[in-house]
């Protein structure tokens, strides 16, 4: 069986009438590959956008059937699957009879040819592509239920209504994970759709880098074993959680998503797991005591069918001791800070879209520091190739004369993924 660890990150000690508490609660779920850990089956479909524009140029059509073709390879023997087209409309291309089929050599060469003979053409109603996947997962109840989305352009055949109804359908039945090529797509949109079935979105930058990206993504689906688990936080009577965040490996507000399970204990859905680490920070604010007292300020819990399978405590301790009470969690002030970027990015490019130079510097700036101050020079060159940095740790930049968009939908597409210190920090 998949097990779990979870371990707590936090400075425990409040000032005389501090209320307010920070933790990072880091989960480790292993042993998914080992004989007998998968608990249930597993159902895959590629929603592949067919649109007219995947022929402008026509490597992207060819690159999408090629990587479509490798993600199929990637899917086990006895996984359901299906293959769906995307274009104003939503086409199963295989098996095309509104069901799943399992996976053996012989439908594995069957999808493939039929991906083989597809061909761009038509508009974009994204909505629609994810109806249609909603549906095909009904017939697999019990089965984890996983998605990948691929598309190069913005959906331009529905309206936002019609997507937000669509996702409200699909929330919660399915997992899908988003990718867009090239520079014409919307983030907006994707990370709409990743973020409410619980999933990442990222850039492809050119349509050859699509065959390693799919087969990534179907591999990691693939190690999944453990579906449906929920993070479940218990505050005591005169406590109130403030925020539940995934902040590891990508940013994610769950606080929203709350489902009661009592008057002082509430559920997050996290998904299904493989072996990995997610990290989750809470803010719980709590009732001020005396100095010398200590309360259990929240229990949280990894629930899978019903049962914990993992627990982590966050404490508080009052204390006059303004060295205890001053006293930072490097994990704590690291997941701060990548919230942090991640707004003043998103804030940054759409003000750079919308022709606002001043706010785009400003914030763009911001995120230049931040990324400094984490020590991480995978954004700070993220950033760099927007404006030009003159000084990272006073966040002094300036707005280049000229930018590759792709360089921009870069920036704001993967400003949500986070990286983790090598040594947890106590």
């Amino acid at each position: 069986m998949t097990e779990f660890t979870s371990e707590t990150y936090q400075n425990e000690y409040l000032p005389s009438g501090g209320t307010e508490v920070n933790a990072v609660v880091r989960v480790t779920a292993w042993g998914s590959g080992a004989a007998g850990a998968r608990t249930t089956g597993a159902a895959e479909i590629v929603l592949v956008d067919v649109s007219g524009s995947m022929n402008y140029p026509g490597t992207k059509i060819r690159a999408a059937r090629d990587a479509t073709t490798a993600a199929i390879d990637c899917i086990r023997d006895g996984v359901e699957f299906a293959i769906v087209a995307g274009t104003d409309t939503a086409r199963e291309v295989y098996p095309g009879d509104g069901r799943l089929l399992e996976a053996s050599d012989k439908t594995r060469s069957a999808a493939k040819k039929a991906v083989a003979g597809l061909k761009a053409r038509g508009g974009t109603a994204i909505g629609q592509w994810l109806v249609c996947a909603d549906a095909l997962f009904a017939g697999a109840p019990g089965t984890i239920h996983h998605a990948i989305l691929l598309t190069d352009g913005r959906n331009e055949n529905e309206t936002a209504d019609e997507l937000a109804a669509a996702l409200s359908k699909c929330e919660g039945n399915f997992q899908c994970d988003c990718r867009g090529v090239g520079a014409d797509w919307e983030v907006d949109e994707l990370r709409q759709i990743a973020s409410t079935l619980l999933g990442d979105v990222a850039l492809i930058r050119e349509p050859r880098d699509m065959r390693d990206d799919f087969t990534e993504m179907m591999e990691r689906a693939m190690g999944r074993a453990v579906n449906d688990v929920a993070l479940r936080v218990w505050a005591p009577q005169g406590a109130e959680v403030a925020f539940v965040k995934q902040v590891a490996p990508a940013i994610e507000d769950l606080t929203a998503r709350r489902s009661t399970v009592n008057e002082l204990t509430g559920d997050y859905p996290t998904g299904a797991w493989g072996d990995e680490t997610r990290d989750y920070h809470l803010r719980v604010t709590v009732p001020a005591r005396a100095v010398g007292e200590e309360m259990l300020a929240a229990r949280v819990s990894l629930v899978v069918d019903g049962a914990a399978v993992s627990e982590a405590k966050i404490r508080a301790l009052w204390t006059d001791d303004e060295a205890l009470s001053t006293r930072v969690n490097a994990e704590v002030v690291r997941s701060t800070g990548q919230a942090e970027y991640a707004e003043a990015v998103q804030e940054g490019v759409a003000a750079l879209r919308e022709g606002d130079d001043r706010t785009a510097t400003k914030r763009l700036g911001r995120a230049a520091q931040l990324a400094h101050a984490l020590q991480d020079d995978a954004k700070l060159e993220e950033v760099g190739n927007v404006v030009d940095i003159d000084d990272p740790e006073r966040g002094t930049v300036k707005l280049k004369g000229a930018v590759d968009d792709l360089d921009v939908q870069a920036l704001d597409a993967h400003s949500t993924k986070t990286t983790r210190t090598r040594k947890p920090a106590s």
